[in-house]
């Protein structure tokens, strides 16, 4: 179903345009792994996200314990103990779903750190392929990486080693 729409795109997007149209494309994953700035942040995000799991499975795996120790002793224990020991249990399960959510959220530390880290690399790729496609007159410039997919690719038409020229990492 994505084919088909894609092609119909493709075929409107052509009517609507003059034949004389130039058109490229680059695989921004193939540069991006050519950047080594690129590839140092990944690393570092991986590093930061990796210590920041184990913090959240540390918090789960204290709750886990606390739950067991709790079920070995509820038959010893007081209502009012009991009661005690389920309000610590969930107040630790809210702390932890918090801790998560500050780091791994729709906006949280790992979504900052990566905007931080990735976004000037990523925007610095825009700006090659902009002043490329502005440069050599192309009307669309393609991304083959992205969720599009592409059923043929001539690689003359492949702009990715230009773009990697642009921002200094050409061969």
């Amino acid at each position: 179903m994505k084919k088909i729409i894609f092609l119909i795109s493709i075929l409107l997007f052509s009517v609507s345009f003059s034949f004389s149209q130039k058109y490229a494309y680059v695989n921004t994953n193939y540069i991006l792994s050519n950047i080594p700035n690129y590839e140092s942040a990944q690393e570092q995000l991986n590093l930061i996200s990796t210590e920041w799991q184990k913090e959240v499975e540390d918090f789960y795996n204290e709750i886990d314990m606390m739950n067991k120790e709790y079920q070995a002793e509820e038959v010893l224990l007081t209502d009012d103990m009991k009661s005690n020991r389920q309000k610590q249990i969930q107040e630790k399960e809210k702390k932890v779903r918090a801790l998560q959510n500050k780091r791994f959220g729709q906006n949280g530390d790992l979504f900052k750190k990566r905007q931080e880290l990735i976004k000037p690399i990523q925007d610095d790729v825009f700006n090659a392929i902009k002043e490329l496609a502005v440069e050599s007159n192309y009307a669309v410039i393609f991304d083959s990486a992205g969720s599009l997919s592409m059923l043929y690719t001539d690689p003359k038409y492949d702009k990715s080693d230009e773009v990697l020229k642009k921002l200094g990492f050409g061969n």
